[in-house]
């Protein structure tokens, strides 16, 4: 896919990155730092591996993302979501790199009645929310070539993901609450690292004269890459419970009890609308997201092989 040059993965332990890790394991030269070579929280740790490095690609799906623990930590919050973005783009902008950079469906209030699309108006309502927001701005002010790609409810067979904790849940409990009322889609960290690779190669130069710097700045900016469909915490809860009744029907599993979201309250406010429209995705680059049914039923499997 790329033919040479470095590719810098932040995050590379978490859902996302350590799936990107696996997809492009084939393609170019892929540094990924760890927290003591590369420390989001401190700018010029940042800074200092950015230059050492540098890279052709950064893709920093590196984040700060506990959102309750945000509403007490927001210094930290901040200088991960926001400031080592920041610096990302400044030293990838006077490198001539690309960034890819991962961002939520939080940076919106979650109010309107349908999915949203790039260009709707923001209002985040969490310090988590307000910290990705800022993170996406600061990279678009440093006018570094970017893509920024805005998911939601991401899962997997590994790692800390909703998922995997309704499942243990449901394998100790007789009963388990789940919020009825807040509606997204879920989107499974895999499908995100191949539609990066295919985003990654289609930015590529063709031979045409064209800079890898010039085609990003050309086509990239702020797209939606959810899993396609829609369900709520809840719905998305039962159908992994009655997916794994199917492929386990000797193991009792708990019965999935509806709630509000009033019913569980949490430091920070969710959006009760998570859904997002992905169609500027597939007209720009020709990818159309998994739906999260199809996907579930592909990861299920995953985790009862460990």
């Amino acid at each position: 896919m790329i033919s040479h040059g470095k590719i810098l993965l932040t995050g590379a332990t978490g859902q996302v990155g350590s799936e990107l890790l696996k997809v492009l394991s084939g393609s170019g030269d892929i540094v990924a730092p760890k927290r003591a070579e590369m420390n989001l929280e401190d700018e010029a740790s940042v800074r200092e591996f950015v230059r050492a490095v540098r890279p052709r690609w950064i893709l920093n799906p590196g984040a700060y993302t506990a959102v309750d623990k945000a509403e007490e930590e927001r210094d930290a919050a901040y200088a991960i979501n926001r400031e080592s973005v920041r610096v990302i783009g400044e030293e990838a902008q006077r490198l001539g790199a690309a960034v890819v950079h991962f961002s939520t469906d939080y940076v919106f209030d979650g109010s309107l009645d349908r999915p949203y699309r790039e260009d709707d108006a923001t209002g985040p309502t969490s310090v988590y929310g307000s910290s990705k927001l800022a993170g996406e701005q600061a990279l678009a002010a440093t006018g570094a070539a970017h893509v920024i790609f805005r998911t939601s409810w991401v899962y997997g067979a590994t790692g800390k993901n909703f998922l995997r904790s309704i499942l243990r849940f449901a394998g100790e409990r007789e009963k388990v609450r789940v919020v009825a009322d807040q509606f997204g889609s879920p989107t499974w960290s895999r499908d995100i690292a191949g539609m990066t690779a295919a985003v990654m190669t289609f930015c590529e130069p063709d031979g045409a004269g064209e800079s890898l710097n010039d085609r990003v700045q050309r086509v990239g900016g702020v797209y939606h890459a959810t899993g396609a469909g829609e369900t709520t915490w809840h719905g998305f809860a039962a159908t992994a419970i009655e997916g794994m009744k199917k492929r386990q029907p000797e193991r009792r599993w708990a019965d999935i009890e509806a709630i509000t979201t009033a019913e569980f309250p949490t430091l920070a406010k969710r959006p009760a609308n998570s859904r997002l429209n992905c169609g500027r995705l597939d007209e720009r680059f020709g990818w159309k997201m998994m739906d999260w049914r199809d996907s579930l039923a592909e990861v299920l499997p995953e985790i009862l092989q460990g």
